[in-house]
């Protein structure tokens, strides 16, 4: 591994920056001093004392709301990224502030998170944020029913920011295509007023994340629970670290079985350890992932007896959340000294992809040789150390807070709060059916003032839009002169500005053998096209089983042939013809006169079927505009077509369906 910079671990990284968590909100915030210093780089020290003090001021503006708050998995949480960092997921050029959270099952922690980055910048009027997860810029999905129609995913990069407490959406106006970072933060921090969001998408908004902080603390949940002495220390000196033994025992694997079954570390003195009854604080969320799951309790925990029901349902959930503290706390500590875990897992990934290990065998010698230098490249990497640190954090607080003196008695005799009432696990189709039916109502004025905008639309341009009887007898007129008096054998005539050239064809030539595939010559002519040495271009073979003895007119027999020929060849392609469905696509002239009457049975109109005329007018004007109407606006040959005859069929017609 010898010549790789020290800080290369952070950059392989990078290739996993589009496979975001889908349980986690990221965030970022731009001062508008970092924007205008931005190309200086004698500024830099200036920018990064200047995020420092912007840091330490945004933490004043949120401890009053976070201070007590318990997160599902991690706090809302705020580091400096300047030019010198890489590993910013948002931008590596503008110094900013940046973090994210996951939020895991507990959706309110991410519109927790919202709401204090828009009073970040109601207290602070300087800054944008930018705020986005899997879903990208969700707070368009929040406001979709008053968003304008130009904003679509692909149109909305860098252009969604939260500024002085509202939704700000940079212009198409101003920025035909999608802006850059650094265009779209100047733009905002000289005319911000123009990106405003209309008053409909700040109502939107406002409504989602109403009732914060408030709302935040009635998503919390009060519960007595009986525990060993060991986790009642932990969860009186640290209450936030119940998220932990929750997610611990949530996500429990078969390893972190075999570490609750032993309990080396919070039952330490075996099974006649004793348990006290503690109130603990944590979310909604997290108590019905305790609740709902069915857990045997290890052979080692003092569980109580059945005899009383709230003791042994206290304890019960005690036992999960022990058992949860016992497995985070050792993988977290194997995580912390070891190679192991999803940052490990991603280096040696990259390193795979790079291809570093040479297409080799996993367990060969030579890749066992390059496996080694890479862990121990690793282990003294940056990387590994902030990991290390991360990971070991709780462990080290845990092994604190144990080694103070903790007895029984410190929690004997304590006044506890009663636990909250949980019918709200029970009773969620209120609120569910509430937020449908706001939904609902939402969908409904949005399709009320797009169905008004249609109708003002579409009185506007009834004069162009729409086609009258005397329009359709138009285009019938113009095409029946276009065919008769524009066309011949010669070919479609066009007007005289278009280039053309003549089609090459022998017009006597094509005549006479047209003559000849139907009879119609006579024997002089015959004769002498037998006699020619290029003959005709048609070979046909007629039935010659006539009777011989009686003398024809040549004339007669001719018109014999012709009518011999047409009726087997009529007859052949309706023959050809009954299987299909190729009737049923003319329109026939009883068609339009019966639609209001009330026609015959269905067996008389069998009968008739055959003799009724096709209506040939409604038929060719019918073909046009379903053919116009097919090109969706594009050329095509029924516009060129209709443009020869000198007609032009208005362009909002291909939406519509076209009947007649």
């Amino acid at each position: 591994m010898a010549g790789v910079a020290e800080d290369e671990p952070t950059s392989a990284f990078s290739h996993l920056n589009s496979r975001l968590p889908e349980d986690t909100v990221f965030y970022a915030i731009f001062p508008d001093f970092s924007v205008k210093n931005n190309a200086n780089d004698k500024d830099n020290e200036l920018s990064n004392s200047s995020l420092r003090s912007l840091h330490l001021q945004i933490l004043n503006t949120v401890s009053p709301y976070v201070g007590d708050y318990i997160w599902q998995h991690e706090p809302f949480n705020l580091s400096i990224s300047s030019t010198s960092t890489s590993n910013c997921l948002c931008s590596k050029q503008i110094p900013h502030l940046h973090g994210k959270t996951r939020y895991g099952d507990n959706l309110e922690d991410e519109w927790f998170v919202v709401f204090l980055l828009f009073e970040i910048t109601r207290r602070i009027p300087s800054v944008s944020v930018r705020v986005w997860d899997t879903d990208g810029e969700f707070l368009l999905i929040e406001a979709a029913f008053s968003l304008p129609r130009w904003i679509k995913p692909d149109s909305s990069l860098n252009r969604v920011f939260i500024r002085q407490g509202e939704l700000h959406i940079i212009p198409r106006e101003r920025f035909p295509s999608n802006p850059s970072l650094s265009e779209s933060l100047c733009f905002l921090s000289t005319v911000s007023e123009e990106a405003r969001g209309s008053d409909s998408v700040q109502m939107a908004l406002k409504n989602r994340i109403s009732g914060y902080p408030e709302r935040a603390r009635s998503n919390m949940h009060r519960v007595r629970v009986r525990v060993p002495v060991s986790v009642a220390q932990v969860l009186k000196r640290e209450p936030c670290l119940i998220s932990l033994a929750v997610e611990g025992f949530y996500d429990r694997d078969i390893d972190s079985m075999k570490n609750a079954a032993r309990m080396e570390k919070f039952l330490s003195e075996g099974t006649g350890e004793e348990l006290v009854q503690v109130s603990v604080w944590m979310s909604r969320a997290m108590y019905a992932q305790l609740l709902q799951q069915t857990f045997q309790a290890p052979k080692c925990y003092p569980m109580p007896s059945r005899t009383s029901t709230s003791a042994y349902m206290e304890a019960e959930l005690g036992m999960k959340i022990t058992c949860g503290f016992e497995m985070m706390y050792q993988q977290r500590r194997c995580q912390g000294s070891e190679l192991t875990g999803s940052t490990w897992d991603a280096f040696r990934e990259s390193l795979e992809c790079s291809g570093y290990f040479r297409a080799l065998l996993p367990g060969s010698k030579e890749y066992r040789q390059l496996l080694e230098n890479a862990q121990d490249y690793y282990r003294n990497s940056s990387l590994f150390s902030r990991t290390s640190e991360m990971m070991n954090a709780p462990v080290r607080r845990i092994d604190e807070l144990l080694a103070l003196p903790h007895f029984a008695n410190d929690f004997r005799g304590v006044d506890l709060p009663p636990s909250d009432d949980d019918s709200w696990l029970y009773s969620g189709e209120e609120e569910l059916n509430a937020a449908l039916i706001e939904r609902h109502k939402e969908m409904e004025l949005y399709e009320s003032k797009n169905k008004k905008k249609n109708k003002s639309k579409e009185q506007e341009e009834v004069g162009q839009s729409q086609l009258d009887d005397s329009g359709i007898g138009e285009i019938a007129k113009t095409m029946e002169e276009f065919v008769h008096k524009v066309s011949s054998y010669e070919g479609a005539e066009v007007p005289d500005n278009r280039d053309s050239k003549a089609v090459d064809l022998d017009v006597d030539r094509f005549i006479r053998d047209m003559e000849l595939a139907f009879g119609l010559e006579g024997p002089d002519c015959m004769a002498n096209d037998s006699g020619s040495e290029e003959g005709s271009s048609f070979d046909m073979d007629y039935d010659e089983s006539e009777d011989e003895s009686q003398p024809m007119h040549p004339s007669e027999h001719s018109k014999d042939k012709e009518h011999n020929f047409m009726d087997s060849y009529s007859d052949a392609l309706n023959e050809e013809l009954k299987a299909t469905t190729l009737k049923n696509s003319f329109i026939r002239a009883s068609d339009q006169s019966s639609k209001n009457d009330e026609g015959p049975s269905n067996s008389m109109k069998e009968m008739d079927e055959d003799f009724t005329p096709i209506d040939v007018d409604v038929n060719l004007v019918k073909s046009f505009l379903d053919s116009f109407a097919s090109q969706q606006g594009l050329p095509g040959p029924a516009s060129n077509l209709l443009g020869l005859m000198g007609l032009q069929l208005p362009q909002d017609e291909t939406k519509k369906k076209i009947s007649l």
